[in-house]
C-alpha cells in the first residue's frame, strides 16, 4: 500500500482515480441511506443497467457517452417510477425488462463500434484509473446538484421514503418527490459507472448506508457517515488493488462487502452480549 502512495505524489492518473472515488462517494453517501431505509436497492438495479443502453446509442452516434448515460438512467427512473405508482403489480416484471433490454441494447450498439469491445468491460466492471480529468468537473457538478436538492427539498424527500400515504394526506405531492428520488438515484448511478461500473454500481451505493445504519438511525447521520466510509473505502480499494495490479473496482466492492460483514457481526454481537 505505501507503494500506492509515493506514487499518489508521481502519477497524475493517481491524483484523478482518487479525486473521482471521492466525488462518486459524496452521491453515495448522500442517496444510499435513501435506497437503503426505502428498500429499492433492486429498483436502483434496474435504472442502472438500463444505463449501458443510452451509452451504447451515444457512442454508436458519436455523442459523449455520459450524456447517453445520463439520459438513459432520467427516463429508466421516470418509467419505473410511474409504472410503480400506477400498476404496482408490474413493477419487478418492468425493472427486470429493463435490465435485459437496456444491456442488450448497449452491447448491440457497442459490438458495431470497431475499437469499443475494450471499453464495454470498463462500463461494465468500471476503471477508475482512465477516468478522464474533464469528467471530474461533471461528477462535481451531479454532486453539487444533488446536494442543493437534498438541502432544499430533504424533508419532503424524507416523508416520502419513511410513508407515502402519510405524505399524500399532508397534502405532499408524493408523485412528484417520489419520481424526484428516483432521478437523483439515477444521477447517483451515472457518477459511479467509472468508478465500479454497471454491474457493481448496487454494492458501492447501498454497502456503506447499510453499514451506517446499523449504528445511527438519524438520515442526516446515515449521510454524512456513508460519504465519509465511502470515500476510505474507495481510496483504500484503489491503494490495495494497485501494488498488485488488479481491477479497482471489484476490490473496492469487495472491501465494502467485507466491512458490512464485519461490521454486521459485531453489531449483532453489541445487541446479544
Amino acid at each position: 500500500m505505501s507503494e500506492f502512495f509515493t506514487a499518489l505524489f508521481q502519477y497524475q492518473f493517481l491524483q484523478t482515480a482518487l479525486l473521482a472515488g471521492l466525488l462518486a462517494s459524496v452521491g453515495c453517501g448522500v442517496m444510499g441511506p435513501y435506497v437503503v431505509v426505502k428498500r429499492i436497492a433492486f429498483l436502483a438495479g434496474g435504472i442502472a443497467h438500463s444505463v449501458l443502453g443510452g451509452m451504447g446509442v451515444a457512442l454508436y452516434f458519436g455523442a459523449d457517452p455520459l450524456i447517453g448515460a445520463l439520459v438513459a438512467a432520467v427516463l429508466a427512473a421516470l418509467l419505473i417510477g410511474w409504472v410503480r405508482l400506477h400498476w404496482r403489480t408490474s413493477e419487478d416484471t418492468l425493472i427486470g425488462a429493463l435490465w435485459a433490454i437496456g444491456m442488450a441494447i448497449g452491447i448491440l450498439f457497442i459490438s458495431r463500434i470497431p475499437g469499443y469491445q475494450a471499453d464495454l468491460v470498463s462500463y461494465l466492471f468500471g476503471n477508475i484509473l482512465l477516468v478522464p480529468e474533464r469528467e471530474l468537473w461533471f461528477m462535481a457538478g451531479l454532486d453539487a446538484l444533488l446536494l442543493a436538492i437534498v438541502a432544499l427539498w430533504h424533508r419532503q424527500i424524507l416523508a416520502v421514503v419513511f410513508d407515502e400515504e402519510q405524505a399524500r394526506l399532508r397534502g405532499l405531492p408524493v408523485t412528484f418527490f417520489y419520481l424526484l428520488l428516483l432521478v437523483l438515484i439515477a444521477l447517483t448511478v451515472v457518477l459511479l459507472i467509472h468508478v465500479v461500473g454497471l454491474i457493481l454500481v448496487l454494492a458501492l451505493l447501498t454497502l456503506p448506508a447499510a453499514i451506517a445504519g446499523q449504528y445511527v438511525h438519524s438520515i442526516p447521520r446515515m449521510m454524512v457517515i456513508a460519504t465519509l466510509l465511502s470515500g476510505l473505502l474507495s481510496t483504500l480499494g484503489l491503494a490495495m488493488s494497485y501494488a498488485p495490479n488488479l481491477p479497482p473496482g471489484p476490490a473496492i466492492v469487495l472491501l465494502a462487502a467485507l466491512a458490512y460483514l464485519i461490521s454486521s457481526l459485531l453489531s449483532r454481537r453489541r445487541r446479544w452480549p
